[in-house]
């Protein structure tokens, strides 16, 4: 089956011809299946926005290819504007690029440059604010009326509106509260366990990566360091913190009992997994 998205040594270089050169991607080679919930992490500059940029033809390679659906994304210039639609990217902090009058138009403002009807942009912008829980009367408001967790919604649901194939969401939870956080993570989740479609997150958070993804891609240097599921990328715990990253504080307290002579799994990253790890040690003493 060919992947939804696909690089192949992808590379890229910034100042090029200068001395300010600089190997942002080296060789980067990925396969993104459809309906993947894909997580991003590395440490700041290893090369994780500039990845991102590239799936959806923000940055042209210094050499290599990213493929969509087997193809490859820079082949002509009216499929390079298609990716832009079908791969849709949501920047960090995405609410300071709301501009609209209303939310309604700000949501719709994607699909409109895609020259959909008017009703097929009213179904599109009506089943995104739902997606991402903007009711209804908050849809003739302008956006600035909104709290700053409502105003991440709306961005979110105008990208959502496109439809996209692959939706890549940078640090979607940046800068709110626990609350805030945890009601965007279950709007992407809800999105992608409904429509099956592919999402790529990044973020420095141990704990929401944990918790959401299928698999992790880890980012170091501009390279890929290593790729797996969560439990096989935390389990390489000294690897990532040579590279300045940290692991799940599920994670570093299983560690810590492993130090102090407790036979624990020491790859558990979710409260569910370590709570069943627990029991199940707390059995075996009752019965040693």
């Amino acid at each position: 089956m060919t992947p939804i998205l696909e690089t192949k040594n992808l590379t890229h270089t910034y100042g090029e011809g200068t001395p300010f050169r600089s190997d942002a991607l080296q060789s980067v080679n990925l396969s993104i299946a459809q309906g993947e919930f894909v997580g991003i992490i590395g440490h700041t500059g290893s090369g994780k926005s500039t990845l991102i940029q590239h799936l959806n033809g923000l940055l042209k390679p210094t050499s290599g290819q990213v493929l969509l659906g087997g193809r490859d994304i820079w082949s002509d210039k009216k499929f390079t504007r298609e990716t832009r639609f079908r791969v849709g990217l949501v920047f960090q902090y995405p609410e300071y690029q709301l501009f609209e009058e209303t939310v309604y138009q700000d949501i719709a403002f994607g699909p409109k440059n895609m020259g959909l009807t008017k009703d097929e942009i009213d179904r599109r912008v009506r089943r995104a604010a739902g997606f991402v829980g903007i009711p209804e009367e908050n849809l003739q408001k302008s956006p600035f009326e909104l709290s700053g967790g409502q105003k991440r919604r709306v961005a979110i649901a105008g990208v959502i509106a496109m439809e996209p194939d692959v939706l890549i969401l940078d640090e979607p939870t940046a800068g709110l509260d626990p609350v805030g956080r945890e009601g965007i993570l279950a709007n992407i989740r809800a999105y992608q366990a409904s429509q099956n479609a592919t999402v790529m997150m990044v973020s420095h958070s141990m704990e929401e990566i944990a918790s959401n993804v299928d698999r992790l891609i880890v980012m170091n240097h501009g390279k890929v360091a290593m790729t797996g599921t969560p439990r096989e990328v935390f389990s390489r715990a000294k690897e990532l913190f040579s590279m300045g990253l940290d692991i799940p504080q599920i994670t570093q307290v299983f560690l810590r009992l492993r130090d102090m002579g407790l036979d624990v799994d020491t790859s558990v990253y979710t409260v569910e997994q370590a709570q069943a790890c627990l029991l199940k040690l707390r059995g075996g003493l009752r019965h040693a």
